[in-house]
């Protein structure tokens, strides 16, 4: 399945995602926000647990020894990165094939994604296995339970609710966000080899992407946790070297954009690209509200 939608390129990607990822999102959330409240006494002290563990006495002196800070940030550098992909620069990929007339329109778009994924959805998940009964919230420990494991943690959480059913849907759940996530890469790549190299071997890549696809899915978890983020930090080094370089002219961008359509001064021209070309085809459009 994975090969028939990778090799059938981007329009079949956009089809499958456009329709798995909102219907799960949503029933995610759904079910979190149900086990929220199922739990509701529990969240003032899940709440004080992650801001005492994160800002606590201990947390304090382990950010002085050195160690236990650079474990920290390295650790939510990486996770962070699987969860929102900021700073990688690999979703400005998706986000360019979009048809607004206005780049900084698009830009909020980004960072509603990474708001929505970050601080919304992981804080509910967080509060999810916090308020699960799993976690001593006086020690920040794992409790040891019979069947309970950190890979099983969240399917538990839903568990305890939901029974059964709740457990098989953070699986599927799961699975099925991760395959549109592999799905999503594969698009990312092929733009990469067809400008580094020309859309003929476009194909190619995706054939060699399709084996990988298998060698991931038997290489053990250790393995594909090292890799991943070996290569991640490869390609978000020069990828902030660009972000810094282009600052000015999205400060530039933004600053447009907010004055004509938050302030609404009239008699600021549109600034749609940096592209003499560009600017000129976009403008009467934007100009007139037809995007």
């Amino acid at each position: 399945v994975g090969a028939l939608i990778v090799i059938g390129g981007l329009k079949r990607i956009a089809a499958v995602a456009e329709k798995v990822v909102p219907f799960m999102a949503v029933l995610y959330i759904l079910g979190a926000l149900v086990i929220i409240f199922f739990h509701i006494g529990k969240i003032g002290p899940a709440f004080a647990s992650i801001f005492k563990f994160a800002f606590g006495a201990k947390a304090v002196a382990g950010g002085a020894a050195g160690y236990m800070f650079k474990l920290a940030i390295t650790q939510g550098c990486k996770r962070g990165v699987f969860s929102n992909e900021a700073g990688l620069g690999s979703s400005v990929m998706v986000h360019s094939n979009s048809d607004v007339k206005e780049p900084v329109k698009q830009g909020l778009w980004g960072i509603f994604e990474v708001f929505a994924d970050t601080i919304v959805v992981c804080s509910m998940t967080a509060l999810v296995v916090l308020t699960s009964g799993f976690i001593d919230l006086s020690t920040g420990q794992f409790i040891e339970t019979p069947g309970v494991s950190d890979a099983n943690l969240v399917a538990k959480a839903f568990g305890n609710v939901f029974g059964a059913p709740g457990e098989w849907f953070v699986a599927i759940a799961i699975f099925l966000f991760a395959f549109t996530t592999v799905l999503g890469w594969s698009h990312y790549g092929a733009k990469a080899v067809e400008y580094l190299i020309n859309e003929k071997a476009v194909i190619v890549f995706r054939v060699i992407f399709v084996v990988f696809m298998v060698a991931g899915a038997l290489a053990t978890s250790s393995l594909a946790w090292d890799i991943s983020d070996t290569f991640n930090g490869m390609m978000m080094i020069p990828n902030l070297i660009g972000v810094l370089s282009l600052s000015p002219l999205v400060y530039k961008l933004t600053k447009n954009y907010v004055d004509r359509r938050i302030k609404g001064k009239t008699d600021v021209k549109p600034l749609l690209s940096y592209d003499p070309e560009i600017q000129e085809e976009n403008e009467e459009k934007v100009k007139e509200g037809a995007e």
